[in-house]
Formats: C-alpha cells, structure tokens, sequence
C-alpha cells in the first residue's frame, strides 16, 4: 500500500513551495523528513515476533498450527486473528493430536497459551503434550533457526492422507527470528523445563461454574458467556488487543478449545435436533471472531460435528470459520484394509475450507 500525504495552506504551503523549487527540481511531493513518529521511511512496517513468519501471497502474519503438512494446505500457516476449527473424529484420536501439536508449538514459539476444556484441566492437557523432536543445540536455543541445511524429516507418528500432496510446495519467505514449525514425537512427552518456562492460562469450566450464580439473560449459555470474559480479559489486560501498543515485546496469544459444543459445555445441539440453544453455539463464534481480529491471536477449535443433530447448525458453524478441517479415521472402516491407504491413519473426509483474511 502507498501512504499518501497532502499539504495544506499557510505555513504548511511554505513547505510545498521549498520542495518544489529545490535545487534537484524534482516533485512537490516529497517528504521533507522522518515522520512523526520518528519512524525511518524505508523501514519494515511488519512486526517481528518469533514463531512467526508473514505470507508470501498477502504479508498475513503467520503462525504453526504445529503440523507442517497442515501449515503447507493453509498457504504457509494459520494466519494470525483467526479460527482453524477441527471437526472430531468420530473415535476422538486424531483430532486431539491436531490440538496439542497447536499448543506445543505454541510452546516452542514462547508464545502465550490460553487452553479451555469442559472435560479435562488444562494443566493436565499441557502436561500430555508431544515432545519436539530437538537436538541438544536445539534445546539450548530452540527459537533459532538452523544453519543453512535441510533438517531430515523424521518418522511422524500419524500420517494424514491428504488429497492435496502433490501441490507445490510454499516457500518459507522471510525468515523469521525463530524456526516455524516443527515437528514432535507423540510417544515422548514434552520436557518439563520448557513447561515451566511457559506462560499459559487455563479456563477448566467446572471450575467457573458456581451453584449461587446469578445467570443472565442472554442468547448464550453460561459456559459460553464466561469464556469469551475470560478471552476478552486475557487479550485486553495482557495487551493482545491490536489497538493498544504493548508496553513488553509483541507476542501471539494461542487459544485452544476443545469439545466445543458438547454437553459438557451445557450445550444440547448434540442432544436433539430441535434444540433450545441452536443459536448459543454460532453466536459464541461470531463474537470471537471479533475479538480475534483486533488482536495478536490465533484460535484452535475442536467440534464433535458427528454428534450435532441439526445440519443446519453445523453448516453455520462451518460459515463462521475461517479455515474447517474435518478428520475421518480409519478405525473400523474398509480403508483401513484398503492397500491406497495403507501408509496412513487418517484423512480429511470433506474438502479444507480456507478463507483468510485480505
């Protein structure tokens, strides 16, 4: 984009007049120095924040979603204010490694964790997260990009069969002050001091709710309700929000929710096809969407859409995204025989929808 500056009259029309008749003859239109701000004109306006690298199609900020097969499908990565959401396998056992490799890349890429669960603590959940597949120069300085040769991509505990492989490949772009993305062992755990070097917050909905409540009247059901308070807290207090400056160095608050939209969230659209709160759900998303698109975050959602009876529901769900990943294992299916699938465990049983912002 092109800035363009005007000049106005009196003491403003001085400064057009010595321009236009310097000694270079060149335009009125040049810049007689620095801006207010004392910004150098040539300088990069991108922000620089490790575990982050812009889009070579458009200059989004980018983040890992944790699995370099799904950054490669999303043009480079998950772009920065908005929702990836992940509709669960119907045995829930590959969409929660998409889930925590999020989340444990966010923890490589020192970058800020708000983890929400209706069913399990989130400090249980950062505690089962994969283990990065890290050498020990990598471990003493693992937000550093590798010299200048291809690391050999490791044996990957589950494989996704995606329709889309023989698509070229992104190019990395810039590099970034960290290395994007990696790649982890779910057999391991991760380590311990990484954990601890973390900063992370938890939103265990059990644990927010309160018999002697006083519930409002509203659209939105009471676990909804305190969970977008509880983001909108986190991204305004800890300065996420795009439109106060943070006083510390710039950093990408990750948000991951899991089971959204089960019963545990006092949700009955998996109940009965002819709910009371068909509109809780799709609200809660409409007003996160505003919140992250004024803010340095990227959100992680995972849907049991196999359990929602009402189709509708799950079609406006899906338009409130920006990017939708639907997972169909096969456990207990004919592919798992099936000898074109023999390399693989999963696969997306509905074409990726992407919409990224412009």
């Amino acid at each position: 984009m092109a800035a363009v500056e005007t000049c106005g009259t009196g003491a403003g029309g001085t400064g057009f007049m010595a321009a236009a008749t310097s000694k270079n003859n060149v335009t009125g239109f040049q810049r007689k120095g620095p801006r207010a701000g004392g910004t150098d004109s040539s300088g990069s306006r991108l922000v620089s924040i490790a575990g982050t690298r812009p889009s070579v199609r458009n200059g989004q900020l980018l983040v890992s979603t944790g699995l370099p097969a799904l950054d490669q499908l999303l043009g480079g990565g998950l772009a920065v204010g908005t929702v990836l959401l992940i509709e669960e396998d119907k045995y829930n056992i590959y969409s929660p490694l998409l889930f925590k490799y999020f989340l444990a890349e966010g923890i490589i890429s020192r970058h800020t964790l708000l983890v929400a669960s209706a069913k399990e603590d989130p400090a249980d959940i950062l505690q089962e997260l994969p283990a990065p597949f890290l050498d020990d120069n990598c471990k003493k300085e693992f937000d550093e990009d590798t010299c200048n040769h291809k690391t050999p991509e490791p044996n990957i505990e589950m494989k996704i069969a995606w329709r889309y492989q023989l698509l070229p490949k992104m190019e990395a772009g810039p590099v970034s002050s960290s290395r994007f993305g990696h790649y982890y062992d779910v057999s391991k755990r991760i380590p311990q001091e990484l954990l601890e070097a973390s900063k992370w917050h938890g939103f265990f909905l059990p644990e927010k709710l309160s018999l002697s409540l006083k519930v409002e009247h509203c659209s939105l059901t009471h676990g909804y309700l305190k969970l977008l308070n509880f983001i909108q807290s986190i991204i305004y207090e800890e300065g996420f929000d795009g439109s106060n400056p943070q006083k510390k160095q710039k950093n990408i608050l990750r948000i991951g929710i899991q089971n959204l939209g089960s019963p545990l969230w006092g949700d009955d659209i998996c109940c009965t096809e002819n709910c009371n709160n068909s509109h809780s759900l799709t609200k809660f998303l409409y007003v996160l969407r505003g919140l992250l698109r004024t803010s340095l975050s990227a959100c992680v959602i995972t849907v049991p859409s196999h359990l929602i009876q009402n189709k509708a529901v799950i079609a406006r769900v899906t338009n409130l995204s920006d990017t939708v990943v639907g997972l169909e294992s096969f456990i207990g299916s004919e592919k798992e025989t099936n000898p074109l699938y023999k390399d693989y465990h999963v696969l997306p049983w509905k074409p990726l929808k992407t919409e990224q912002l412009i």
